[in-house]
């Protein structure tokens, strides 16, 4: 028995080595089925959870143009977690475990959006470090080895570039601006920078997860990797806003052609991750909130189903 399942193992890692896509119906390891549950339903929560601190912001955007491509850009978040939850149900799990996991503490969700929008301007910095730290991830899993998965990141990082452009944008603007909205956007900035590095998880040394993950393909970059890209790439990008960013070691390292950056707080991250942020709570009780209020509308729906399903029954009978 164990050598069969080690020929089933053998099999599975020539495919995914092949670059061949695993689909639900393939053998896989529990340990990857596992992992992808995991991952796909954090990100999935992530994309439900970031829509919070945005839609504060909606009846407040300085213009109807704002107010309108912020609107979108909630949307999209919507669809995203949609898309996510659907392709984490082709691994076994329904749809109601995954949310129950949340809901309950159980199941984690991206630590940035434990953060507070304190300003219009942080509305930029989200387009454009934290999404733009999501696309560095998720331009690498349009590739990931699970079919349902990969395909479904196509759509998403299409609609993430345009979130990350609407941040950008928003962040020029304000530094062209009066001297009060230059500082606003410094500020914001200041306050997002470091959040955002930590997004793309522990170091590569404290990761626990990753080198499997590389080995199965789920992964294509380490943590360190993908930081390090992502620091290269906003350090010119600030140069065009005419600000900087909130790290005194920041400069270029000729030899490595990257550039150099500053220790990351670490407990800070840990503090977070394990519920302890400025907004953990307020996340969460907003999402049971939402949860137990929309209760009527899934039985509803659920009902209507029902009498439709009952309907085309019947009518299968008297054509009969």
């Amino acid at each position: 028995m164990s050598m069969q399942l080690h020929d089933f193992e053998n099999s599975f890692q020539q495919k995914v080595d092949a670059e061949i896509k695993i689909e639900p119906k393939d053998w896989m390891p529990e340990a990857y089925r596992k992992t992808l549950i995991r991952q796909i339903s954090q990100h999935a929560h992530s994309e439900i959870v970031g829509m919070l601190p945005e839609g504060n912001w909606i009846s407040r955007a300085p213009s109807l143009k704002r107010k309108a491509i912020l609107i979108s850009k909630v949307q999209d978040e919507a669809g995203h977690g949609l898309y996510l939850y659907s392709s984490c149900e082709t691994l076994g799990i329904t749809r109601e475990e995954t949310i129950n996991d949340l809901n309950s503490g159980k199941a984690k969700y991206s630590s940035i959006f434990n953060y507070p929008t304190l300003t219009w301007a942080d509305m930029g910095a989200i387009g454009w470090l934290v999404d733009g730290a999501a696309i560095l991830n998720q331009v690498m899993l349009c590739r990931t080895s699970y079919g349902p998965y990969a395909r479904a990141m196509v759509r998403i990082c299409k609609e993430e570039s345009f979130h990350q452009r609407q941040g950008f944008d928003i962040l020029l603007t304000l530094s062209r601006g009066t001297d009060a909205q230059k500082a606003m956007c410094q500020d914001a900035i200041n306050r997002w920078w470091w959040p955002s590095l930590m997004m793309f998880g522990p170091k590569d040394s404290e990761s626990t997860n990753t080198d499997q993950s590389m080995k199965w393909k789920i992964k294509r970059k380490t943590n360190d990797e993908l930081r390090q890209q992502f620091i290269d790439m906003c350090a010119e990008q600030v140069k065009i806003l005419n600000m900087h960013l909130p790290d005194k070691d920041l400069k270029w390292n000729t030899e490595t052609q990257h550039y150099d950056f500053g220790e990351i707080d670490w407990s800070e991250f840990w503090n977070v991750v394990k519920g302890n942020g400025p907004c953990n709570k307020q996340r969460l009780e907003a999402r049971r909130k939402a949860h137990e209020e929309g209760e009527w509308v899934r039985e509803a729906a659920a009902a209507y189903a029902e009498k439709r399903k009952s309907r085309a029954s019947a009518g299968n009978l008297e054509a009969a």
